[in-house]
């Protein structure tokens, strides 16, 4: 069975062209025109590996590059026209396995995604990309969290930090390996604020947030969300 490519692009014109190059392969292509349905084709046609544009007209890759990562560990390259060193630091360390700029070589590109495919352990997306834990639910691809069946609107740094959490749901994870986790290297000296963000996730997420259940603080450590 041949491999599934799935490309995330906005430019028409790369996607194409990118598809047509991959399908004379042998591959099996899945082509998505924005990020919102590059993540609905992530889910559900389970592709073997993901080439990823950071600049996308509906939302940024380095997004998306976090939100695949919570649904998989399958291979990611960012293939992108942003290309300076930064970018390229950014995107490896928000988990993309490699990073190619545009205009690429085409033997190259497909030496990087053979070489991706040969080291990937052919991890799946989860069967469900809810997150359950007693009465909170997080949908990782809507981005939607409830509590005892009631829709809590969180922002998207909220969001982040949580889903972090629930991602090592009962292992204490340090401030800062939360705060860059969950919003990129850049903030790696913003500790500081992430007490007022765990602040403002227990006011819409407890029963009482002076004593939380679910959103636990080791002192001068970090936080860890507790299990049940």
């Amino acid at each position: 069975m041949a491999d599934k490519v799935l490309i995330i692009d906005g430019d028409s014109g790369s996607l194409d062209s990118l598809s047509s190059l991959l399908r004379r392969q042998g591959y099996d292509v899945v082509a998505a025109a924005s990020a919102q349905t590059g993540l609905r084709q992530a889910y559900s046609q389970q592709p073997d590996l993901v080439l990823l544009e950071a600049d996308l007209p509906d939302r940024e890759g380095w997004t998306v590059c976090r939100q695949l990562r919570d649904m998989s560990d399958l291979p990611i390259i960012f293939l992108s026209a942003l290309n300076e060193p930064a970018d390229i630091v950014k995107g490896l360390q928000l988990g993309a396995d490699d990073y190619v700029g545009k205009p690429y070589d085409d033997a190259v590109l497909l030496a990087r995604i053979q070489a991706r495919l040969r080291r990937s352990p052919g991890g799946q997306p989860k069967e469900t990309l809810a997150f359950e834990h007693g009465e909170l639910r997080i949908n990782f691809m809507n981005r939607e969290v409830s509590i005892r069946d009631q829709i809590k609107h969180l922002t998207p740094k909220e969001f982040n930090l949580l889903a972090v959490l629930a991602r090592q749901s009962g292992r204490l994870v340090t401030r800062r390996d939360l705060v860059t986790e969950a919003w990129g290297e850049e903030y790696s000296d913003a500790t500081d604020s992430l007490k007022l963000y765990i602040h403002y996730l227990r006011k819409k997420l407890e029963t009482n947030p002076q004593q939380p259940e679910y959103i636990l603080t080791t002192r001068g450590v970090g936080y860890r969300l507790a299990r049940r």
